[in-house]
């Protein structure tokens, strides 16, 4: 593995082939979060809708249940579909984008769940500015969850191909 491209994520194999994926910059993965947040956003209208069918029933939990509603529809989201769909969600494979291990190794469950838990904090104090702050001044256009998870983001070919040895 050679990580001194700035644009490039370098991967070397035993056999001294060199594989090298381009990064994702800020702007693609802020277009994709974009994408991401409508999916959130239909899957809480839907949600609401019901939600506020049972208000009437436990007034003084609405409030509360809806905010933990949000959390798990909005975390549940990235961990179920980057893990499923091997690093990708909506947004990530209709731009063509794929979360990694910054080795160029398969994500981990581990991996999946740390990056989306930390999203709130990246998206402290208002508008993603952290998250997006750190992705833009990283060298690997990391936000701080890919930091803590060992995860960097990179565009891949539209194919899509599997290799399997």
């Amino acid at each position: 593995m050679n990580g001194n491209a700035a644009n490039a994520l370098e991967i070397v194999t035993p056999e001294g082939i060199v594989f090298s994926l381009p990064l994702a910059g800020p702007f693609l993965r802020m277009l994709a979060y974009l994408i991401d947040l409508a999916c959130i956003s239909a899957t809480m209208s839907i949600l609401g809708t019901l939600f506020v069918m049972s208000q009437p029933i436990l007034p003084g939990l609405s409030m509360a249940i809806a905010i933990l509603l949000y959390f798990v529809v909005s975390i549940g989201y990235g961990v179920l579909l980057e893990w499923a769909w091997r690093g990708q969600t909506v947004g990530k494979r209709l731009l063509h984008l794929r979360v990694m291990d910054e080795m160029g190794l398969r994500l981990q469950f581990n991996q999946v769940v740390m990056r989306n838990s930390l999203r709130f904090i990246d998206g402290l104090p208002l508008f993603y500015s952290l998250g997006g702050l750190a992705c833009v001044l990283s060298r690997r256009c990391q936000r701080l969850g890919d930091y803590a998870a060992g995860t960097i983001v990179v565009m891949v070919a539209e194919c899509d191909c599997e290799f399997r040895v």
